[in-house]
């Protein structure tokens, strides 16, 4: 019998990823209890733009659990409330020459063969789907799979959906792992208290490496800095996501250094969200003016409308990176009951579903609904 202190799984981390493994958990009949040294969605998802994307992803592992998390999004906005504010409102790619129309074409192509539905927009044609957008661009791709939801709710309402299943306890952080005299899992340990179970599952966001480190084993998450640029409430004068077509290479690049690409979106709710930039500088939280200035010169050059709007706040957010750019999901070899569901960098709203349905089956004996060989978490060498 599971008391306050047992469960048949505990999840760390009350973030999106967290919410979305201990919310399938759930369904499938298990007991969760979910620890977060803060709120629910404290970290990298409360400061996401919550965009549920293909458009950016290139054939491969990582597109496959992003097609599979689109069809379960859906899934999910039926059953959640609506304030998780979930738009499928599409996305829409566009280029400023053509030498970027062809690289366009190029990686579409390859999208197409993997199951992502991308039309090909002329110039001609792009104000008919961005009324607002530059004169002069060569042309587009658009995205009608790509969506949108406001990821701290939606976390939150995941984690509520779970019902009595899910037992939520928030400011209290992972201080040790409790294993058994093989190695195995029994629990974990806070300033509260020790708590029992024979999984647990990693989702501490950027601060996963160092949980995996109290298991003993290295999963090398580092933290990547981001900011965002929010504008007054407006008309719809951005209908879906747009953004040029540097923001592909700029996601899959390993660089430290900064990177900008104007990322563009309207909000149900009526601001204009700007992104996005990348850089590895630790945890430092401190305001970059030259970041918020890139971002302003690269967004009104999409969208001149945007020039005479004021920025009412900026945000920064942490992406938790993996080198190889894919996340950890799964069981550790190496540390029995212990899972991984981790290192989704951006893209980790957009990834939950698909990431907490892989864990749940594989918690309660189901299949895999893909194949979890490139998530392995022991990929890495000790020294990575």
């Amino acid at each position: 019998m599971l008391t306050r202190n047992s469960a048949d799984v505990i999840v760390v981390g009350a973030g999106v990823i967290g919410a979305a493994c201990a919310y399938y958990a759930a369904r499938s009949g298990l007991r969760v209890t979910v620890l977060d040294r803060g709120p629910v969605a404290g970290g990298t998802t409360g400061a996401g733009e919550g965009n549920l994307l293909v458009s950016d992803k290139e054939p491969g592992p990582e597109l496959e659990l992003a097609l599979l998390s689109t069809g379960l999004w859906r899934e999910l906005a039926e059953e959640l409330p609506p304030g998780i504010e979930y738009e499928p409102k599409g996305g829409l790619v566009v280029a400023a020459g053509e030498s970027g129309m062809t690289a366009l074409r190029d990686f579409a192509a390859g999208q197409r063969a993997a199951g992502v539905t991308a039309d090909e927009v002329p110039p001609d044609r792009l104000h008919d789907l961005e009324p607002h957008l530059a004169p002069g661009l060569a042309g587009g791709f658009h995205y009608p799979q790509d969506a949108q939801v406001m990821p701290a709710l939606a976390a939150a309402h995941l984690l509520r959906a779970g019902g009595d299943r899910i037992r939520l306890r928030l400011g209290e952080e992972v201080t040790g792992l409790l294993t058994g005299g093989s190695g195995e899992i029994r629990g974990v340990r806070t300033a509260a208290g020790e708590l029992h179970a024979p999984h647990v599952v990693n989702a501490a966001g950027t601060w996963s490496g160092d949980l995996a480190r109290l298991a003993g084993v290295a999963l090398p998450v580092r933290p990547r800095r981001g900011f965002v640029l929010v504008t007054e409430p407006l008309p719809r004068v951005v209908r879906r996501k747009v953004y040029a077509a540097d923001y592909v290479a700029d996601v899959a690049s390993g660089s430290a250094a900064l990177q900008s690409s104007a990322v563009v979106e309207g909000t149900q709710a009526g601001p204009v969200l700007i992104g996005a930039s990348r850089e590895r500088v630790g945890y430092d939280r401190m305001l970059s003016v030259e970041v918020l200035r890139r971002l302003a010169a690269q967004a009104t050059a999409l969208f001149p409308v945007l020039a005479g709007v004021r920025a009412m706040r900026t945000y920064l957010g942490f992406r938790p990176y993996l080198p190889d750019h894919l996340p950890a999901i799964g069981p550790d070899p190496r540390v029995p009951g212990l899972l991984h569901a981790c290192g989704h960098e951006g893209a980790g709203v957009g990834l939950a579903p698909a990431t907490g349905l892989a864990v749940a089956r594989w918690l309660s004996g189901g299949e895999p609904p893909l194949d979890l060989t490139p998530f392995r978490p022991e990929r890495f060498p000790p020294a990575a």
